[in-house]
């Protein structure tokens, strides 16, 4: 599966669009992470736990999209892009979607 954050893949034809696909999840802070994340903040630095859960987490939501392209018959997504939200205190929604095409090289 190609994936792009481009609209368009060089050396590759866009033979069909099948439409847009969602790769999801929620992810709640463990609550030590949580003490020790406002610890740190308070004196600076990076969050290293908060780092790998969110990278974590965005490895995550591009599988399930290529997954869910690939439902669809896709062999690529173009135009991908990634988002979040805050769910409460403690919740954080991480989203990543695109358009699910076919492609052929060119």
């Amino acid at each position: 599966m190609i994936i792009a954050t481009t609209n368009d893949l060089p050396g590759y034809e866009i033979t069909e669009t099948l439409g847009e696909v969602f790769g999801l999840t929620v992810r709640s802070r463990n609550a030590f992470s949580q003490m020790g994340a406002g610890l740190k903040s308070m004196f600076g630095g990076e969050l290293k736990g908060m780092t790998k859960n969110l990278e974590t987490s965005r490895q995550e939501v591009i599988q399930r999209m290529a997954e869910a392209a690939a439902e669809r018959g896709a062999n690529a997504v173009v135009a991908m892009r990634f988002d979040t939200s805050e769910m409460g205190d403690a919740w954080t929604e991480i989203c990543a979607y695109g358009t699910a095409v076919k492609v052929t090289q060119r």
